[in-house]
């Protein structure tokens, strides 16, 4: 009751509502298309029972704990193009990369997702919390950066083209799931007091980007 009464009150005074929901995949739903079919119906639950005005989702891979597993993208792709060629819902979806800030692998897993969500119709990419999220400081504005790059480049692709791309980066690296690198904290790959990151995580976008570039990505930053 409490929640109810929190968003007749937010209602009331014209707030801004945003429901989130991550359904697990593996859980309880099942598999791909199960945790799919539970997706929707919790998107569209957020809006006509909660009253949201967008829904943030983010599907988690039970054994890994991200969004950016191969199941997981799948899950959200399939749910985002279900709702949206039947919708005018706006819908979000927040990222939970494995690998930590000022590494290759953390950038790509974040590229992926930003191309899964576009291609599919999300409006909002929520993003990014590396080393998935569980770790103090280690989170940065790169990790946004190459998220917000790598959508405007996938705007305007098709379908075919977009499932090319992600052939080749996500097996680059789901691989090392097992072994992702733990990277740096925002002190340690940033300039605290300029607020800027250090050249060494500045090389190591560019060459990430040069990967995305390779895979077919025209990603111009």
């Amino acid at each position: 009751m409490t929640g109810l009464n929190m968003l007749a009150g937010w209602t009331t005074v014209g707030d801004m509502i945003m429901i989130e929901q991550m359904p697990i995949f593996g859980g309880y739903t099942g598999g791909v298309e199960e945790t799919a079919i539970c997706d929707v119906a919790t998107t569209l639950g957020s809006f006509a029972c909660f009253s949201g005005n967008f829904h943030l989702d983010g599907p988690i891979h039970i054994r890994w704990g991200v969004t950016t597993a191969r199941e997981t993208l799948q899950v959200a792709a399939w749910a985002a193009a279900a709702v949206d060629a039947n919708t005018d819902l706006l819908l979000a979806n927040q990222y939970y990369p494995m690998a930590g800030p000022c590494t290759e692998m953390c950038l790509l897993e974040t590229a992926a997702q930003a191309i899964t969500d576009t291609a599919s119709g999300r409006e909002l990419l929520s993003g990014s919390a590396a080393a998935k999220g569980v770790v103090q400081d280690k989170t940065t504005g790169m990790e946004a950066r190459i998220m917000g790059n790598a959508a405007v480049a996938t705007c305007g692709m098709k379908i075919s083209d977009v499932n090319e791309i992600l052939n080749k980066i996500v097996p680059s690296y789901e691989a090392h799931f097992t072994d992702a690198p733990a990277g740096k904290t925002f002190q340690e790959c940033y300039d605290v007091k300029t607020v800027k990151p250090t050249q060494e995580y500045l090389d190591i976008y560019d060459k990430a980007v040069a990967t995305l570039r390779d895979a077919g990505l025209d990603i111009k930053h």
